[in-house]
C-alpha cells in the first residue's frame, strides 16, 4: 500500500514539475519529459507489469490535460514501460549506463512515434526539422534532468524494497 502511495506521489509530482517548473525553464520551447523518465525508471527497476501500469497512469495524465484524444499518450507510455521492464533482469542499481541508455532510447522512440502518428500520417513531411528542433533537444534535456531525478527514484525504490523485504520476513 505504501508503494502505491509513493508511486502516486511521484507521478503527480513529476507531472506538476513538468507542467509548471520546467515549463518556465524551457529552452526554445523544449521541456524534459519527466513522465518518460519515471516510466522507464520504474519499468527497468520493477519489471514489465509495474512499468506498464505506471506508464498507463503517466500517459493518462498527459491525455487528460494535453491530449487531443484519450489514450494516445497512455498507450505510448505503456509500451515504453513494458519494454523497459524487459531489461529488469540485467538491471544493476550501481550502474547508471543502462538506465541512461534506456531513457535516451525511450525518449527518442517516444518523439519518433509522436511524430509518425501525429504529423507524418497527416502529410507533414518535415522529419529532419522535427528531429533536429524537437526530438533531439528534448532527449538531451531529458538526459540532463535524468542525472538528477533518477538517483532520487532509485533511492526511494531501494528503501521501499528494503521495507517490503523486512515485512515479508516477519511472516516467514
Amino acid at each position: 500500500m505504501l508503494r502505491k502511495f509513493v508511486v502516486f506521489i511521484f507521478i503527480l509530482g513529476c507531472f506538476v514539475l513538468q507542467c509548471s517548473v520546467f515549463s518556465s525553464l524551457a529552452f526554445a520551447g523544449i521541456i524534459p519529459n519527466l513522465m518518460v523518465i519515471l516510466t522507464s525508471s520504474f519499468g527497468f527497476m520493477r519489471g514489465e507489469r509495474e512499468g506498464l501500469v505506471i506508464g498507463f497512469f503517466c500517459g493518462l495524465l498527459n491525455d487528460v490535460f494535453f491530449g487531443s484524444f484519450l489514450g494516445f499518450y497512455a498507450l505510448l507510455l505503456m509500451y515504453i514501460g513494458f519494454l523497459n521492464g524487459k531489461f529488469s533482469r540485467i538491471f544493476y542499481p550501481e550502474d547508471i549506463k543502462l538506465p541512461l541508455a534506456l531513457i535516451i532510447a525511450s525518449d527518442l522512440s517516444y518523439g519518433m512515434l509522436c511524430y509518425i502518428l501525429m504529423f507524418l500520417l497527416r502529410g507533414r513531411l518535415q522529419f529532419t526539422y522535427y528531429f533536429v528542433h524537437v526530438i533531439l533537444p528534448e532527449a538531451l534535456y531529458t538526459i540532463v534532468v535524468t542525472l538528477f531525478l533518477y538517483p532520487l527514484v532509485l533511492k526511494v525504490n531501494e528503501k521501499l524494497e528494503a521495507r517490503e523485504k523486512r515485512r515479508a520476513q516477519k511472516f516467514v
